[in-house]
């Protein structure tokens, strides 16, 4: 009698597995990687390339293009989104005017030597705005600091890096600065073919993979991974029924592929990143602003549960009055005004306003001219505040007291 033995399975390569998580959370925060200020990042993607460009190519439609000196992860976002553009320094979004003249700075680079001097670039910029008759007057304060924002953004992204000069005190003092172009990095930057656009939306279109490609499962990670509140609410009747199926699955998908935690709730789930690295807004953060919205939140979810009832009849959306929830700002704006940024006690309405655009980001709140539109995932933040007493004379500050500013 003879006897047959199967090979046990192999075990999983956990240090392996954890490289590739690494290299696609690196990607995630920094879609475009080059050798100049992430060397290590970069490194780890050339080294999991193959199963990085499937991972994205499947699992979120993205496409990732990897060369010897740059990493570039086309992430074609959820259509027109307000709140998650690209924001100068002092944290304001940019306008519109900022992003016309960023196209015109990037179609006068495609043209430009490797390295050009900020005058050199300001006539070609004027160049590009004839031809695409834009009217853009750069002698003018404001028109100056909208290029600034744009040269500034491109060293930030890596297209652009001063060799040599002032280029901080540009607008304001006209002082001259020598730029390398970063012709490879600047190839990778736009993320859809522009020639055959002709408006906003037929650019978004293009951008996006088609919903076929990957159906509903593509549609919910890229949702989860990119805003991550997912409100079933939300998802057409195909998406839900994918959901609802694979839910469970998908917890275990999004730990091992990208070290988020789901928790999954009736009304939907919340993507948790433990490490805190995954977002390009942090909330509950730091800041004046940020601590206001913690705590208007609060109050908004006590004033839900004494209308509706603790379990606030399982929606994943409950309207608050706009008079409800100036009220509850008010609330909060008496109890903990000591605690805020001297800017901010002078100005009730303004850290009320910045407040409700911080949850609005995070995808908490909703708002229309009626009021406030509370996703359920609201009741998962406690805050617990208090005052403190400070040595020497500067009285009362609150424990939230992060900035002076």
């Amino acid at each position: 009698m003879s006897q047959t033995f199967e090979r046990p399975a192999a075990a999983p390569d956990l240090l392996a597995e954890a490289d590739l998580r690494n290299a696609a959370r690196s990607l995630l925060r920094t879609p475009l990687l080059h050798v100049d200020a992430h060397p290590d990042e970069l490194a780890l993607v050339r080294r999991h390339q193959d199963e990085l460009i499937r991972l994205f190519a499947e699992s979120l439609g993205y496409r990732l293009v990897v060369e010897p000196g740059l990493a570039r992860l086309y992430k074609t976002g959820l259509g027109p989104d307000a709140n998650r553009g690209l924001r100068r320094r002092n944290d304001v979004l940019f306008t519109p005017r900022r992003y016309a003249v960023l196209a015109l700075t990037l179609a006068a680079l495609t043209q430009s030597r490797r390295q050009i001097m900020v005058d050199e670039l300001v006539a070609a910029v004027r160049s590009a705005a004839i031809d695409a008759g834009i009217d853009v007057d750069l002698d003018i304060i404001h028109e100056r600091r909208a290029l600034h924002s744009a040269l500034i953004a491109l060293v930030e992204l890596g297209v652009l890096s001063e060799r040599d000069g002032d280029l901080e005190h540009w607008a304001e003092r006209r002082t001259e600065s020598l730029l390398d172009v970063h012709r490879d990095r600047l190839a990778v930057l736009v993320a859809a073919p522009l020639g055959g656009c002709e408006s906003p939306d037929e650019l978004l279109t293009v951008a996006a993979v088609p919903s076929a490609a990957g159906g509903a499962r593509v549609a919910i990670r890229r949702r989860l991974t990119e805003q991550p509140v997912l409100s079933t609410e939300d998802l057409t009747e195909e998406h839900l029924g994918w959901w609802q199926r694979n839910r469970e699955r998908e917890r275990e998908w999004y730990r091992r592929h990208l070290g988020l935690d789901l928790e999954l709730r009736a009304e939907g789930a919340v993507a948790i990143d433990p490490g805190g690295e995954l977002t390009d807004l942090g909330f509950p953060g730091l800041g004046s602003a940020k601590h206001f919205a913690l705590l208007l939140l609060d109050e908004l979810v006590d004033v839900l549960r004494w209308d509706n009832g603790k379990e606030l009849n399982g929606t994943a959306w409950a309207r608050v009055a706009a008079s409800t929830a100036r009220q509850a700002g008010e609330r909060v704006f008496a109890a903990w005004q000591r605690g805020l940024r001297k800017a901010h006690q002078e100005d009730p309405d303004s850290v009320y306003d910045e407040a409700l655009a911080v949850l609005t980001a995070a995808g908490l709140v909703r708002h229309d001219e009626g009021g406030l539109f509370v996703h359920a995932a609201s009741a998962r933040y406690a805050p617990r505040p208090e005052l403190l007493r400070a040595e020497g004379p500067s009285g009362e500050r609150s424990l939230f007291e992060e900035d002076n500013s």
